[in-house]
């Protein structure tokens, strides 16, 4: 498996910049998702890699060795794409091993590794159908065997799972985790979905506007953002965002906005390095901390707006003031609209950004 390294990769289509200079390093045998929302370059980059785009500048290394100049079956990477792209005239086993014909492997050694990836996929008993008679799900497998037979050393994912319902994406992202712990191989996903990258990557990288803005594990970007872009993207439901400033009352900082005044930690304290008084933030706090129990940190006063019953945990719509605010809780009664509701609040579960850069405080 190769070290991949990307070196200030750029990537303009005539004057518009998709990708800025890129510094990534990908290592051997790691499941790394690229995420981020539509337009910010993720594609570009799966694309780059696989030799389908061209570089504006910089340079794609492989244990060293500059390959940017090198053809697609040049590089030894496998991809499978958003949109499938089987063949419809041949059946499945066809389509799997149609990269294996184009080289001219030897046709029992091509039979073999067909049949031991279909069984791997569980799509072994479809392999003298069409395309057209599979589900989505199958069609998604076929796509995913097609590359898995030749057993290159990078595997490319780009969004395979986005047009599929939801249960299928589900029980596929189980498959995809199977997978990656079978298969010794580089494995680079792009994706939109938050969720997917949270359950599919060993490291996770956050990028927008053409910049990565943070990479490393799942629980990393989401207990330390480096900022609210990240934040925000980061965790399901959303994380809620209200502006305020920072007081101090005695020895005591504070949060003071529309709505609420909430204490912060000794920890936040520090961090502000005196920096603190009257300074104009961001409070983040996540649908997740917010306790029934009023008495567990400090109260804030919520209006309910509707609930959304989810049966195990119900999700709540309320307002600060004049900010939506959603609210993770235990499933309950129905409760009525209008109505007004305290929780508590821990100032360790309080995060605090800076309101003109976003970077966390």
């Amino acid at each position: 498996m190769p070290h991949i390294v990307l070196q200030g990769v750029e990537k303009s289509f005539g004057p518009v910049r998709v990708l800025l200079p890129l510094d990534l390093e990908l290592d051997d045998g790691e499941f790394t998702v690229l995420v981020g929302p539509s337009g910010c370059g993720k594609s570009t980059t799966l694309r780059i890699l696989a030799g389908l785009e061209t570089l504006s500048d910089g340079e794609i290394l492989f244990d060293g060795k500059p390959i940017s100049h090198l053809e697609p079956k040049q590089r030894d990477i496998a991809m499978v794409f958003q949109d499938y792209a089987l063949y419809p005239h041949m059946n499945i086993a066809r389509n799997m091993s149609f990269a294996l014909r184009l080289a001219r492997v030897p046709k029992a050694e091509i039979e073999q590794k067909v049949r031991r990836v279909a069984e791997m996929l569980s799509i072994g008993h479809l392999l003298e159908r069409k395309p057209a008679e599979l589900s989505g799900g199958q069609r998604q497998r076929v796509a995913m065997g097609r590359a898995m037979v030749r057993d290159a050393s990078t595997f490319l994912f780009d969004e395979p799972l986005s047009n599929l319902d939801a249960n299928l994406r589900s029980k596929m992202r189980t498959e995809l985790a199977e997978m990656r712990d079978r298969l010794d191989k580089n494995m680079i996903y792009v994706t939109h979905d938050q969720i997917e990258a949270m359950t599919l990557g060993d490291r996770i990288v956050v990028m927008n506007e053409g910049l990565v803005q943070q990479q490393g594990t799942p629980e990393e970007l989401f207990k330390h953002p480096v900022n609210r872009f990240v934040a925000g993207f980061i965790g399901s439901p959303k994380m809620n965002f209200l502006d305020g400033e920072l007081v101090e009352q005695g020895d005591v900082l504070w949060v003071r906005g529309d709505g609420f005044l909430l204490p912060l930690s000794r920890e936040h304290r520090q961090r502000l390095n005196g920096t603190a008084r009257h300074r104009q933030v961001t409070m983040g706090l996540r649908p997740s901390v917010f306790h029934s129990d009023a008495a567990v940190g400090a109260p804030i006063e919520l209006l309910l707006v509707v609930s959304e019953y989810l049966g195990a945990h119900s999700v709540l719509v309320t307002r600060c003031g004049e900010v939506e605010v959603q609210v993770e809780c235990d499933s309950a009664s129905p409760m009525k609209a209008g109505s007004s509701m305290t929780f508590g609040v821990r100032s360790e579960d309080i995060m605090l950004f800076d309101s003109d850069s976003g970077t966390t405080l």
